[in-house]
């Protein structure tokens, strides 16, 4: 632990941070937080260049709830900036990167001073036999076969571990579970059986350069790793719909993710757009807060299957729009107020007044910045052999981002230990 971190309470926060001198970072942290646990390391690295300028806190915030309240912490971990006693930049929470620390200490500085400090950040240098990109059940899993190879075993994720499994409502089709399952409890277990196994993980972190031929990242623009071979395991994301009102309004009443924002929505009318298994399984979760619910689909059904199907079609809280799409999001001061439809059968349009919009439009694959260097599908995921051999020598997929048939939690786990086994194979462990 950094010596330049100071722990307080409520009782100090007016002298230490309100009444200081010096700038001032303060982290409000709690237990048993994965969040918390992955900026650690970025704080306290930080705090050892920064510290003798700025004032790096941490305040814990299960016993200083009420302080967290006034300021408008409402999760750990959040990170809030001062300047003579004033707030100052963005209130960072969940997965901060490093780049975004930086970005609001920096300017709490002289640029001259921000800039001589920075230089004295010595830049590292790391290998490994074994990169993982991507920390969802696919690059989990590989890393637990990885690392029980005795492999060296580095899993690197933009965000935090567990990918789309952390933020999916309940799994039910886990083999050996039963009872349905959080997902995000879930995904702690595969994230502290790959730590157990040896497998070291860097979550929240800014990848600025890849080289996938050379298997080397840089890492937040100071660190450098190199590997004798990388797994692609980055999965898929929501797909938008490109309509009008969808970017502007994305997170202020556009959502794609029932398990982040239903419980904003209570008592109200939602919009759900889609007919598959996702929209009408988080549908059911939104159901939970919502007091009705319009499912709008551009087909004649759903396309869930019949168990979803047998549970929304019985629920007296949806109705159902199909053989529409949506055109346009429409405002209703700094929100959503309506969605304006297209009738596919060339009928009259149609407007919904509602109070948000969840679009479950289908995945793409996560590649930003990968894209040119695979051979891929027409769909734009990556081409991979029996074995999850991709187009580039000694670079493996495995999990959503691969070209297949059926993209299940149970598959990507599959991908992640072929593509270990194969890895290990190689490298002769």
């Amino acid at each position: 632990m950094s010596e330049a971190i100071q722990y307080i309470d409520a009782a100090a926060f007016k002298r230490e941070v309100l009444g200081s001198e010096r700038p001032v970072v303060v982290d409000f942290y709690s237990t048993e937080c994965p969040p918390c646990e992955a900026l650690a390391a970025k704080f306290e690295g930080l705090a050892a260049v920064y510290g003798h300028d700025i004032k790096f806190i941490k305040i814990f915030r299960q016993e200083n709830r009420e302080l967290a309240s006034e300021l408008g912490v409402a999760s750990s971990p959040t990170l809030l900036f001062y300047r003579k006693g004033d707030r100052v930049g963005e209130q960072l929470s969940g997965a901060v990167t490093r780049g975004a620390i930086l970005r609001n200490l920096e300017p709490l500085l002289s640029k001259e001073r921000a800039l001589e400090l920075r230089r004295g950040i010595k830049a590292t240098h790391s290998e490994a036999d074994v990169l993982v990109i991507g920390a969802g059940p696919a690059g989990l899993t590989a890393a637990i076969y990885a690392a029980q190879a005795k492999l060296k075993t580095v899993v690197v994720d933009r965000a935090l571990a567990g990918g789309n499994l952390a933020i999916t409502h309940r799994v039910s089709n886990f083999p050996g579970f039963p009872e349905p399952q959080p997902g995000h409890l879930l995904a702690h277990m595969m994230t502290e059986h790959a730590r157990v196994a040896g497998a070291e993980l860097r979550q929240a972190i800014d990848i600025t350069s890849l080289d996938l031929r050379a298997r080397r990242l840089e890492l937040d623009g100071n660190d450098t790793l190199e590997a004798k071979h990388v797994i692609v395991a980055t999965g898929s994301s929501p797909r938008t719909l490109g309509i009008k009102g969808e970017l502007e309004y994305k997170g202020k009443g556009v959502s794609y993710c029932a398990t982040c924002d239903a419980k904003y929505y209570e008592g109200k009318h939602v919009v759900v757009i889609g007919g598959g298994n996702s929209a009408v399984g988080e549908s059911l979760l939104i159901a939970k807060f919502a007091a009705k619910i319009t499912l709008i689909n551009q087909l004649a059904g759903l396309q869930a299957n019949q168990e979803l199907q047998a549970q929304v079609l019985g629920n007296p809280k949806f109705e159902f729009i199909y053989r529409h799409e949506p055109r346009e999001f429409v405002p209703r001061g700094s929100t959503i107020g309506e969605v304006l439809l297209d009738d596919l059968e060339g009928g009259k349009k149609k407007s919904v007044a509602c109070d948000g919009v969840f679009v479950f439009a289908g995945m793409r694959p996560n590649l930003d910045g990968m894209e040119e260097a695979f051979t891929r599908d027409r769909f734009g995921y990556l081409e991979a052999d029996a074995d999850m051999r991709t187009s580039i020598e000694r670079v493996f997929a495995a999990g959503d981002v691969r070209s297949k048939r059926y993209r299940q939690m149970t598959t990507a786990v599959a991908d992640g230990t072929i593509a270990a086994m194969a890895v290990a194979q190689e490298l002769g462990a």
